[in-house]
């Protein structure tokens, strides 16, 4: 079987952290990226046993990158903090690193289970949610993103059958400043991409980030909470535009 690095990049996760660790215990060595806790997460992942870094926390494609070079072993696997690998999904990386693929596949696509405010999502923009998280440290690197980083790959994709537990709740106030870094971040990407500001930003957009998640997207399926998340999506790409105009304005 081939060896497998893990990482999880974690920044305040005290209440994450050790169910985090537990879930990729398989792994040959596990890596925890602390950004300066200031809850205790750095302490409670030292006491696991894992290897901990240190790093002042930019933007996750950085933190991403700066660490996978790290890893000891060609596999890598990441997880975030609010994520847990199930006993079926160890199962199926555990396959593939018993019999690595012979094509030119250097990463897999791994689903996500999605969770909030206590429920399963089963729809509103969530149900096909997956991410590549399992790729070889020598040939994938993040793109350079501020917010919905995707690994770039040198070769194929493949995609795995299970699924990651991914919830990322621990209360609507946590999430909302959440949103509102995710929007900040998001300014400064689509900074280099939109022109002009017009209300088509500031009230179209919006109001369209609503119907998708809600109405085209099923989310009225998901009761509250589908309605809870159109609204909160409605609101991200309000602020993206409201901080892309505050960020020109500071700059003229």
């Amino acid at each position: 079987m081939e060896k497998l690095t893990a990482i999880i990049p974690a920044g305040n996760e005290i209440n994450n952290i050790e169910a985090a660790i537990a879930s990729v215990r398989f792994a040959d060595e596990i890596i925890v990226v602390d950004s300066y806790s200031k809850d205790g997460t750095y302490e409670k992942a030292k006491e696991a046993g894992v290897v901990v870094l240190q790093r002042e926390f930019d933007y996750a494609a950085s933190q991403k990158n700066w660490t996978i070079p790290q890893a000891k072993h060609q596999w890598v696997l990441i997880i975030d903090a609010d994520e847990r690998v199930t006993e079926e999904l160890k199962k199926e990386i555990q396959a593939i690193l018993k019999n690595p693929p012979k094509n030119n596949t250097v990463a897999f696509w791994i689903g996500r289970m999605n969770h909030f405010m206590g429920k399963r999502v089963h729809y509103s923009g969530w149900r096909n949610d997956k991410v590549i998280r399992l790729f070889k440290r020598d040939l994938c690197r993040y793109e350079d993103k501020y917010v919905h980083e995707e690994i770039v790959a040198d070769g194929q994709v493949g995609k795995l059958e299970q699924k990651l537990y991914h919830n990322t709740y621990v209360s609507l106030d946590h999430y909302m400043d959440k949103m509102n870094r995710y929007a900040s971040w998001q300014a400064k990407d689509y900074d280099k991409k939109t022109g002009m500001l017009t209300p088509y930003h500031f009230i179209i957009k919006p109001f369209w980030g609503f119907f998708k998640h809600y109405i085209v997207q099923s989310g009225f399926r998901d009761g509250v909470v589908g309605l809870t998340i159109g609204y909160i999506q409605a609101y991200v790409v309000f602020m993206r535009y409201v901080k892309l105009w505050l960020l020109r304005r500071e700059r003229k």
